[in-house]
């Protein structure tokens, strides 16, 4: 499934860039072919996440897959520093993963350390994320449809070879199923990057990693809206958490 997700997203890409697509190719020479961030952003994350989320519940494949803002917050603080890590940002960050929590269930949390190897797994992924958030700064410069395509075509060209080793030819799978797929490819993958790409270049790595949680608060408004799921009292509070704290992440500091 990654392996087509990588694979179909990578070649909308490809077909959108036209004309750029020799930036594309010079970018890629210039660096390292976008290895590092297919690796990071893409292949480990997509893999180790999937792996344990076979094994552990998902509540809690939830909460520590959306670990990665504390990560790049970290990373920024402690090492990069390529742009403020202010207490107000960690706040936001800490008010997000409070919210995170709120919305899943502290009673997640009760099965922490029973699957370690899974759990470690997801944490790694969530780690991943992070350090491509960071390394993914050095595409400022470019359109944000480059570094897009080009980390979504290298991990295709990781994952495709991977993939048919590991697993086989693709056989059996449903048209629901390939829809889903194609779904991921299209605005999952797509999309999902060039506007990732675009927000690192203008608002930053911490900030970007607000998605993180946004993630949490859009799938629970769809699965009211559209599964008929029940909205319950911790939910909201949940949801306010998440909002608060992508507020105090993505606040132009001049306005606080």
């Amino acid at each position: 499934m990654a392996a087509i997700r990588a694979g179909l997203g990578g070649l909308l890409l490809a077909a959108l860039l036209g004309p750029r697509l020799r930036t594309w190719w010079q970018a890629a020479r210039e660096g390292d072919y976008f290895v590092s961030q297919a690796l990071f952003n893409v292949v480990l994350p997509w893999v180790l996440v999937a792996w344990a989320s076979q094994i552990i519940d998902a509540k809690l494949t939830t909460i520590l897959n959306s670990l990665s803002p504390i990560f790049i917050f970290l990373i920024t603080w402690a090492i990069t520093r390529h742009e403020p890590a202010t207490g107000r940002k960690f706040a936001g960050v800490a008010l997000g993963l409070a919210g995170v929590v709120a919305i899943v269930g502290p009673s997640a949390l009760a099965g922490l350390g029973s699957h370690l190897a899974a759990e470690l797994a997801c944490i790694a992924g969530s780690l991943g994320y992070g350090i491509a958030a960071v390394i993914g700064r050095r595409y400022d410069k470019l359109p944000a449809l480059v570094p897009a395509a080009g980390s979504a075509i290298t991990g295709a060209a990781i994952l495709v070879p991977l993939a048919l080793v590991v697993d086989g030819w693709p056989s059996g799978a449903s048209g629901r199923s390939l829809l889903a797929v194609g779904a991921l490819a299209v605005f999952s993958t797509g999309a999902a990057f060039v506007v990732y790409f675009r927000l690192l270049s203008t608002i930053g790595s911490i900030a970007t990693a607000s998605q993180a949680y946004l993630r949490i608060a859009v799938g629970v408004g769809l699965s009211v809206t559209l599964l008929g799921e029940r909205l319950e009292p911790a939910h909201g509070v949940g949801l306010a958490l998440v909002i608060a704290g992508v507020v105090a992440m993505t606040w132009p500091r001049k306005g606080l």
